[in-house]
Order: C-alpha cells, then structure tokens, then sequence
C-alpha cells in the first residue's frame, strides 16, 4: 500500500518553470518586491525546512472543482500564496516575493485510486501523509499544496490535506487564515467565531494593594525572564534533555513523519478545566504529562504490564529532565475577520514570522492522584505567562542573525531544538460547525515536519470536540499509536479523578 500510495506522490512532480509574469498596467506599477524576513529564511536553511500540515476531514465527498473556484477569490488573494520566493539579484543571500500566476491544477492534487481495494482506509490516509512528508515542493511555484483524498475513513468522508511551507507564516497565522477561507454552517456567510479569553477582575482591592501587587508582579516577572533566558542561553552551548525514547537522533529533520489522530470530547477538557480553575491548555498539557509518563514507563520497563506503577515504584528514572520547545510568534495574529477582509477586499492584515523560543519542562513522573498532573502543569505554565522569555529570546536571536549572520543563527536554532526532546502546541478552533468552501468539517488536525524533533504534539478544537494530532520519526516511536492511546487514557483518568473528588 505505502508504495503504490509513494507513486502517487511521485507522478506529481513539478515542472522546473519559474513563471513570474505579472499584470500589466497599474496593478503592476503597485506590486513592490518585498524581501522575505529574517524569520522566513531561517526557513529555507537545510536544517529548518519546515513544512506546516493541517489535515481536513470531511462529512461529504470533495468536490475538486468548487475548492479550486473558491480559492481563486480567497487564498490566492494573499500575495504569500500568490508569490514566488527568488533571490535578489542585488543581494543572493537574500530572497524576495514576487508575484506570479498561479497554477491551480499544480497546487490542488486529486490522486487516483480504487477504494475497493484498499483494505484500510485510515492506514492508506497515514501511508499517503507519511509518504508525502518525504518530499518538498519545488521552488518554481508557491510554497503550498492541497492534496484531496476522496476515501471514507472512521472519523471522515474525504481527507483535504493543506502543506504549507513555513516561510509563508506562523501556524496560529496559517490556521487563522485557514478559518478565514471557511463559513458557519448554520449561517453560510458567517465567518467562525473563536472562544473570548476570560477577563481577570481586579476585584474590589483598593489602590494601595494594587500597586503593590503590580510591584510584585514587576518584580517576579523580571526575574523569570532573567533565569528563563539564563537557561536559554546554557540551553543553547551545553545543556541538553536527558537521553530518552523520545528524543530523535542527529538528522531527525530530514526523516519522513508518521501523523497520528484521534479526536476526542472537548466537554471532557471543559469539565477538568471549570473543577480545577484552569485553562483548556493547562488540561492539555497535564493530559500529555500523564500519558508520555506512562508511554516512558512502559518502554523503560521493557513492556511489562504485570506491575501497577505508583509514584514509589516505577520503571522511570529520576531526575529526567525532558522538554519542550515552543516557537511563538510575539507578532500579534491578524483575527479571522482581519484576514477575510483581506483576502475578500484587499484591506492590510499583519502578517509575517517573528518567532520567539520558550522551554517549557515536562514533569515526567508516575503520579498515584492523576490531577497532580494538572497542579504541576498549570504551575509551570502560569510560571511562564509571567516571563517575557519569547520576547527576549526573539531579541537574542535577532541579534544573533545580525552579527552572525543567517548560517549561524539557524545553527542557534538547531542547537535549541536537538538539545530538548519535543514541541507541543494548543490552538483555539471554532465554536461553530463550519465548511471548508462548502464541505463541512469533522474535524481539524494540524502539524509539521522538517523539524529536528522526533515528536510533535498538537492540541486543536473544534465545536465540541479536541483532536490530539502527533508528528512523529517512527524510527526512533516505532509504535505512535499506543502514545496516542496514553494520552487518551490519561485525559480519561483525570476527568474519572475529577469525578470521584466531587469536584465536577
């Protein structure tokens, strides 16, 4: 099946053509050549290709010819997905958009096959994601595809795969405009709407509290940021995540990725949430606490399932340190609405990667009262919510590019990555069902490869339900599914746990 599914893929190469002709008149006397930033170069380098994923599962057949119509007059209009990536000729370390034509039947991908002789659907979805993860798109078109699979799986009545590079954006950015190209349901001309942050009260303190409670918080945010960056720094020349099943060896980015999903309630998170006075991330990352803990414990105990594990005996070693990178974009994201007025009447939206690193560590521990594994979690993010550590490491690595140059800021880059064990994200989806032009939407499944880590872990909602999405080198997680599974189970143990206190 993974061959014939790699044939498919391979028939679909492109044709080495650059095409940059542009409109004449004053449309073309508008365009401007805009050179691509820092952020987006660092992109291109060998050791940071990286592509962004965002698997669409359907409720009904795709219908090529209506995704094809509809994105002429949305995402095309985005000059990113419009434009080619050339170097200048004034400078050939640098890059620049230009504007070109674009060929739709080379962006959108209809493979051919026979569903009657496909054992299992949902296995081929996986062959032809993983098989598509071994391949790039070739400079002489825009940097993105869509590839749509019309199978019935479990969870689907077709698959859209969307492969965006990521010097076109930021994943929050990208699946922002990705919403942007979708409708209500219920109200077809209605963007979707995201769920409001909740607004903290100052309370009813007077003014004599509330400037010494915003001294303290000066004070204790000045001196996270400081050990933050401190850490960042001896991340960045020694100080590397303790060797674990995890951990993907030297090259790991130019491995192919493996992408496992499974959807879940998200009532099940908002239950956890409300009786712990958390967030949804908090209860994400909690949840994935638990379930790499007990995915580690097992392999560390060379599968042995005879023993229940506790929190004195187990098969974990100590003092294991294991962490997380996350890429943040302080560039404030342009909103759904931003985006489609964009895309529908041409208005200004902010757009572009200013990335920023923060380590985030991962309690790894057998825990006997499963919601301890929320209490860690929540403390180590509320931690970080009161550090300007994004902020600064984006400086450092800015300064870095400046002085140093691109070649070395992307070794940075790399070093911080290969030197902690995975990324984990949580994106906000949409609280209403929605289509994607027409095609409404089981679920929504984002992720990436060409990243020097062996495991990505991702978090997406939408409507009611959370699908949990892994990136993984099946080389060094041979059996991704079972994680999967653990962390399941581990949002199952925590709600059960949540449920027995009475605090539901």
């Amino acid at each position: 099946m993974e061959s014939a599914v790699e044939s498919v893929i391979r028939r679909r190469k492109p044709e080495l053509r650059i095409n940059t002709e542009r409109s004449k008149g004053k449309e073309k006397e508008k365009e401007k050549e805009e050179l691509l930033s820092p952020s987006a170069l660092l992109f291109h380098q060998p050791n940071f290709n990286v592509y962004v994923i965002a698997i669409l599962g359907c409720k009904t057949r795709i219908y090529p010819d209506i995704i094809k119509h509809n994105l002429v007059h949305t995402l095309l209009k985005h000059p990113r997905f419009s434009s080619l990536q050339v170097r200048d000729e004034k400078n050939e370390k640098a890059m620049k958009w230009v504007r070109t034509q674009v060929d739709l039947d080379k962006h959108v991908i209809v493979p051919n096959f026979d569903q009657t002789t496909i054992d299992s659907p949902d296995k081929f979805v996986e062959h032809y994601i993983y098989n598509l993860s071994k391949t790039s798109i070739d400079n002489s078109q825009p940097l993105w595809d869509l590839h749509l699979l019309n199978i019935i799986t479990t969870e689907s009545e077709a698959v859209g795969v969307f492969r965006i590079h990521h010097s076109l954006g930021d994943g929050t950015s990208l699946m922002s405009l990705l919403l942007a190209c979708t409708r209500q349901i219920e109200f077809p001309h209605a963007l979707p709407t995201l769920p409001k942050k909740r607004e903290q009260s100052g309370g009813s303190r007077n003014v004599f509290r509330r400037c010494i409670s915003a001294i303290l918080l000066c004070l204790q945010m000045f001196w996270n940021t400081m050990v933050d960056v401190f850490m960042f720094m001896v991340t960045a020349l020694f100080l590397k995540d303790t060797d674990n099943p995890l951990k993907g060896p030297e090259g790991a980015e130019f491995t192919p990725r493996r992408f496992v999903y499974k959807t879940v309630s998200l009532d099940d998170f908002k239950l956890i949430k409300n009786a712990m006075n958390a967030t949804i991330n908090d209860v994400a990352l909690g949840v994935t606490q638990a379930g790499l803990s007990q995915y580690l414990n097992r392999i560390y105990g060379d599968g042995n399932k005879n023993d229940i594990p506790t929190e004195k005996q187990n098969n974990l070693p100590k003092k294991l340190r294991l962490r997380s990178t996350l890429l943040i974009n302080i560039r404030p994201s342009a909103g759904i609405q931003a985006l489609a007025d964009m895309m529908e009447k041409n208005a200004e939206a902010k757009w572009g990667n200013w990335i920023g690193y923060v380590l985030l560590p991962f309690d790894i521990a057998i825990r006997d009262d499963p919601l301890d594994y929320l209490r860690i979690a929540k403390a180590a993010v509320d931690r970080k919510k009161r550090s300007l550590e994004a902020v600064f490491t984006f400086s450092i690595a800015e300064l870095f590019l400046k002085v140093f140059g691109l070649k070395w800021a992307s070794e940075l880059s790399h070093r911080i990555i290969t030197h902690t064990t995975m990324c984990f994200s949580n994106l906000v989806g949409p609280q209403e069902e929605i289509g994607f032009y027409g095609h409404p939407l089981a679920y929504l499944a984002p992720s990436s490869y060409g990243q020097p880590h062996a495991l990505v872990i991702n978090f997406q909602s939408n409507v009611n339900k959370m699908t949990i999405v892994l990136s993984v080198d099946d080389g060094t997680i041979p059996n991704p599914h079972q994680l999967c599974d653990d962390i399941v189970e581990s949002l199952k143990l925590i709600k059960d746990a949540v449920i027995a206190k009475g605090l539901a």
